[in-house]
């Protein structure tokens, strides 16, 4: 028996989730820039529905739907330019950037917290002398997702920036199909198993109250870069904890500062 899908449709005659590919062509044949993408679970169509398109990467669109290819169930984060996220809305956006001198080498992480619109704390630290660019983008992410529960139980509304699709992908996409395999995957070991593991627990008690974007580093967004800085500088002073940087935070100071 095959397995049922869900198919969102964010654009056409008719918005909404429905049960099968035949429903859904309906929906969208004929509207030219239709919007839509199946789904495995009920679930992901709901959340994906809610989130809107550009924060799923790619979808099926155009005038396709008049032939017999059905949408793809891969998906891609969305890279998120500065325009993207200046529309974004919610209270408190936490940019995040891990460093690795060489890779593997010296590692740190950075972290970037905006409140209503305006920078309010720099973060930085987890120092490892034997890291990866990876395990620094992990420790990063999770420093956030911590962040993140907190700023839930303030009622405030999150959203995590962070520029590595690796990170993102295992914390929120992969680990679900590898816990359910027991931890294994068919190509091998998965590196960075315990970090990840800690990670998308926290996540899966979160998962419905924040988004986690992706954004591009180095090209200019001003959050993503003193995430960065941040993560030099946890490098060059070597620190093992995550500290709240002392100083006043002056912008064009820290962007001065040399990037990793």
């Amino acid at each position: 028996m095959a397995k049922s899908k869900f198919y969102v449709v964010w654009q056409g005659h008719e918005t909404g989730i429905f049960t099968d590919w035949e429903t859904c062509r309906q929906k969208v044949q004929g509207v030219a820039g239709a919007k839509y993408k199946s789904f495995p679970t009920r679930a992901e169509a709901e959340a994906a529905f809610k989130s809107g398109p550009s924060a799923i990467g790619k979808t099926t669109s155009g005038n396709s739907a008049s032939g017999t290819k059905k949408p793809s169930n891969r998906i891609t984060p969305k890279t998120w330019s500065a325009e993207d996220i200046a529309t974004l809305t919610e209270d408190t956006l936490i940019f995040t950037d891990g460093g690795c001198e060489p890779n593997p080498g010296e590692a740190g992480s950075g972290m970037a917290i905006y409140r209503d619109g305006k920078i309010d704390e720099l973060w930085y630290g987890l120092y490892n002398p034997q890291g990866t660019n990876n395990t620094a983008e992990l420790n990063a992410l999770h420093q956030a997702l911590m962040v993140a529960k907190q700023e839930i139980k303030q009622k405030r509304s999150v959203c995590i920036l962070c520029d590595s699709k690796y990170s993102i992908q295992c914390v929120t996409q992969w680990a679900l199909g590898w816990e359910k395999k027991g931890w294994t995957k068919p190509s091998g070991e998965i590196k960075n198993l315990e970090l990840i593991k800690e990670q998308y627990y926290l996540y899966q008690t979160i998962k419905d109250q924040i988004k986690v974007l992706h954004v591009n580093g180095h090209v200019g967004v001003e959050g993503n870069e003193l995430a960065d800085r941040m993560s030099i500088i946890a490098i060059e002073e070597q620190n093992p904890e995550f500290c709240l940087y002392p100083d006043k935070i002056n912008i064009k100071e820290i962007l001065a500062l040399r990037a990793g």
